[in-house]
């Protein structure tokens, strides 16, 4: 990857040399700017966010070790040379102990200088990408969960009470809500975890296999059954399995798996003896078992059985709180996946994020950022990078509202006065808008059709 387009900031009195830097830095294809004094650099530290600053140890006010611990202080530092023309091995320890990646004495060599660029910007990448992959796959999370809500605070802990049990678990959701991730923190909070986990969709079995995927089958059980088969219960022994979309299991499946949930036992189709297993089952569902059962499609006593430790996972809708930190992980991790430089949301794009409500929950949301880093350009996703039913959304309320204020309105806002401006217009109907609301800037925005952080900068 080429350095060229790195902002490195000079900050060197000697405006001499200053000057020479700036120029063969310039010429290297790098964005540079200069100032002399370090007071006038730490503002830049955050309003410029350079990649690598090169400062003179010795400044007028503060020198260039002050600014280096300045410097330090920000969440992912920028590349630190110190110069100067004072240099000793107690300083250049002194500096390099504080955090400078590089310690050069003057008069400064430029090749030497360009070299030493060229090497300590690739360093810096590294410790970047590093830092990038650590946010993006570790950190605030609960088993692979994000969130700090209080939905989700909530099931962290109904997770941890659950999991020291030795009952079947049922984990109910919409789709994309995480339910797989759940029933493996389940197991790694649990004793089990040394043990297996499997998981399996019994609606992704043909139906005619799916006692023999279970239990099992004896050698000649069935045409085809050339020798014995270990079914996936007996994979799991010890361990945790997953039943998602238990849903759709048939009914004459359902008895069998109710037996192993009361005695523990499994009988491979064709076999003549029980089998003893130790499996933690955990099921998941987006369907309403209580329904299923009035219908007729789910076994009442089944239900009861799995419903003793019943788990709801929160849509993303309820949990705007979690949206932006969800997105901006997100990010950052597809940004790492794709060798890209997206770093930041733009305050529409994340506006727009928060007003859809994601009826695919994480797993749309997950889309729609992989979509944006994906088309994005630039270091910051725009709302044109966004999904275009993400950027096109109104929600049935904000729609309703708007046509009831918009009814007669352009009558009431010139009635008996004078043709306003097209500024005091706007204004006028940004005011009734939000009489008609109470106030409520949300949904004002979502009949205006901008995002909350215009409709605040138009009010102010």
């Amino acid at each position: 990857m080429s350095d060229a387009g790195e902002r490195i900031l000079v900050v060197e009195d000697d405006a001499s040399l200053s000057r020479l830097m700036e120029e063969e830095l310039n010429e290297a294809g790098h964005q540079v700017q200069c100032v002399d004094t370090a007071e006038k650099a730490v503002p830049l530290l955050d309003s410029w966010d350079p990649v690598l600053v090169l400062s003179d140890l010795r400044l007028p006010g503060a020198d260039g070790m002050r600014l280096l611990e300045e410097a330090q202080a920000r969440r992912m530092p920028p590349a630190f040379v110190i110069l100067t023309a004072f240099g000793s091995i107690e300083q250049a320890v002194e500096a390099l102990k504080a955090g400078a990646d590089e310690f050069l004495t003057k008069p400064i060599d430029i090749d030497h200088l360009l070299l030493t660029t060229t090497r300590v910007l690739a360093n810096r990448r590294l410790r970047s990408e590093v830092q990038q992959f650590r946010e993006a796959f570790s950190g605030d999370d609960f088993h692979g969960m994000v969130g700090d809500s209080r939905a989700m605070q909530q099931l962290y802990e109904e997770i941890a009470s659950v999991a020291v049990a030795s009952g079947p678990v049922l984990i109910v959701g919409e789709s994309g809500t995480g339910k797989e991730l759940v029933s493996r923190a389940i197991h790694q909070e649990s004793e089990r975890r040394n043990g297996p986990f499997l998981a399996v969709n019994c609606a992704g079995i043909p139906a005619d296999l799916l006692e023999s995927e279970f239990f099992g089958h004896a050698a000649g059980a069935f045409t085809g059954a050339v020798k014995k088969h270990q079914g996936i219960f007996s994979r799991s022994d010890g361990g945790t399995l997953l039943l998602d979309e238990i849903g759709e299991m048939p009914m004459n499946l359902q008895a069998k798996l109710l037996r192993v949930l009361q005695e523990g036992v499994i009988r491979p189709v064709g076999g003549e003896s029980d089998i003893a297993v130790d499996v933690r089952i955990v099921a998941a569902t987006n369907r309403d078992l209580e329904q299923l059962v009035r219908d007729g499609g789910f076994r009442e006593d089944l239900f009861y059985r799995m419903e003793t430790f019943a788990l709801h996972i929160p849509p993303l809708r309820d949990r705007e709180r979690d949206l932006e930190m969800l997105a901006t992980r997100l990010m950052r991790r597809f940004s790492l996946e794709q060798g890209r430089q997206v770093s930041a949301f733009s305050n529409e794009a994340m506006e727009c994020l928060k007003a859809y409500p994601f009826p695919g929950n994480v797993r749309e949301l997950q889309n729609a950022i992989e979509r944006a880093v994906t088309f994005c350009r630039e270091d910051t996703i725009q709302i044109e990078h966004l999904p275009t039913r993400i950027r096109n959304f109104r929600d049935d309320g904000d729609q309703k509202a708007g046509q009831g204020v918009q009814a007669g309105l352009m009558e009431k806002l010139v009635e008996g006065q004078a043709l306003p401006s097209l500024e005091e217009l706007e204004s006028r109907y940004i005011r009734h808008v939000l009489e008609q609301v109470d106030g409520n800037k949300r949904q004002a925005a979502g009949i205006l059709g901008v995002s909350r952080q215009t409709l605040y900068r138009k009010l102010d």
